[in-house]
């Protein structure tokens, strides 16, 4: 097996950059959250659990909270931070087992290193550090909240690499196997998954478990963004992806899981499903026919075309305005030329380009996209700012996803790895004393 560390890395290093890119692409969020001022990180607000003799206040808890309440998306509501809390204050504990094995494998983390995660946080979301400090510190936000995180999240992938990821041989076999699987299941209904995974180590914590999977649910049903929310509660392989399994078909899938899957609406979220030692939520984010080619993937690149009128303006003008879509849609050429173009009609508007798949379009716009080339404007008819339409600029239909060797072998480390390292952690857990206060 080569380059071993660096799968190992992928199954846990992007949560933290991912899900603090989201927060800085929505600034006024976390400014808006309705909780206590922060205090100072040297005023006493007492101890919220005790992990092997580590303490974790509360102060590192609430600071938690704000950070996560942020990056995931989750309404910043009183009710909805008192709801995670439980959560926010597992993963702490978990966050300090997972330091104190690599302490005692001497695996050790230093500062430069977090410095560059966070330098490369600021660079993917167009920002220094400097700034992100800043901000985090203007938002109530300690940076030893952020650090903290980023410094368990590269010492428990520093565990997963040193004592994981040498034991795992993906062979021929193993990939030869999948393979003919997945073909096997060429013709059948292939579900694109993302999954959120909530473990509980034994029967006394299922019930706990079970509340904070439906909280997520009802959160993630109201609005929250699936990706930001897996990657910071889900404890699957898949988390550092948002939540992402990628395309499977129902064979493919747990039968309690693929029970609720096929049942499913694209875009909808599932209950929790209650599995040997935890719960999943899914989302079904499309589906098609096969491995073939799939028309809900064919992304477009679309221009809006507005050509404005008062809704209570008189049949003359109504008439006057679709004279003037008619002799646009005769006359159009190119995308390139459109601005142009349009300036020969007053009151109308061109949007800037944007790309969207078919399964973000309602029927009949999709149908009617669908069978549409690129290059063509397509009437949409009189709307509440006037008469509208959209020019297809361009158009890319999907090809199929036929997985490789690599892709599929890729794949079977990750979760072989993965199971190894939760199986780890619940060890951990299970010896070690940790006390609620």
């Amino acid at each position: 097996m080569t380059q071993v560390s660096q799968r190992a890395t992928l199954l846990t290093v992007n949560n933290m950059t991912a899900a603090f890119c989201q927060l800085l692409l929505a600034v006024g969020l976390l400014c808006s959250l309705s909780v206590q001022p922060a205090r100072a990180a040297g005023e006493v607000l007492g101890i919220a659990a005790i992990v092997n003799d580590a303490v974790i206040s509360k102060y590192d808890l609430d600071q938690r909270v704000r950070l996560v309440v942020a990056t995931s998306g989750l309404q910043p509501t009183r009710e909805n931070i008192e709801r995670i809390r439980e959560q926010v204050l597992r993963s702490l504990i978990d966050e300090k087992l997972q330091m104190q094995e690599a302490e005692r494998l001497e695996l050790p983390v230093d500062d430069e290193e977090v410095d560059e995660s966070i330098t490369g946080i600021a660079q993917r979301a167009g920002m220094t550090s400097e700034e992100i400090i800043e901000y985090l510190d203007e938002s109530g936000v300690n940076e030893a909240a952020l650090r903290t995180q980023i410094t368990a999240d590269v010492a428990w992938n520093r565990v997963i690499s040193a004592r994981f990821a040498p034991l795992v041989q993906i062979g021929d076999d193993e990939i030869d196997e999948t393979l003919a699987r997945i073909n096997s299941d060429a013709s059948q209904v292939q579900f694109q998954l993302t999954e959120i995974y909530l473990s509980f180590d034994n029967p006394s914590q299922e019930r706990e478990m079970a509340q904070g999977a439906q909280r997520l649910v009802e959160q993630l049903r109201a609005g929250a963004p699936f990706p930001n929310v897996a990657q910071q509660f889900s404890q699957a392989a898949s988390a550092a992806s948002g939540g992402d399994i990628g395309w499977v078909s129902e064979s493919q899938l747990a039968p309690q899981i693929a029970e609720a899957v096929v049942r499913m609406d694209v875009g909808a979220v599932s209950n929790p499903i209650r599995s040997l030692n935890g719960f999943y939520i899914m989302q079904l984010r499309s589906k098609r026919q096969g491995l073939g080619p799939n028309p809900l993937e064919t992304r477009f690149q679309i221009i809006q075309v507005v050509f404005s009128l008062a809704p209570e303006a008189p049949e003359r003008a109504l008439q006057a305005r679709v004279a003037h879509a008619n002799k646009f849609r005769a006359e159009f050429k190119t995308c390139t030329g459109a601005a142009d173009q349009i300036k020969e009609f007053p009151a109308a508007q061109l949007s800037q380009p944007s790309t969207l798949t078919a399964a973000q379009l309602r029927n009949p716009m999709r149908d009617q996209l669908l069978k549409t080339e690129a290059g063509t404007v397509v009437p949409i008819g009189r709307t509440d700012r006037g008469i509208e339409a959209l020019i297809v600029c361009d158009r890319k239909d999907d090809v199929g996803n036929q997985p490789t060797r690599d892709s599929i072998e890729n794949t079977l480390f990750n979760q072989e790895v993965s199971m190894m390292a939760r199986r780890h952690l619940r060890d951990l857990r299970r010896d070690a004393v940790i006390e609620y206060r």
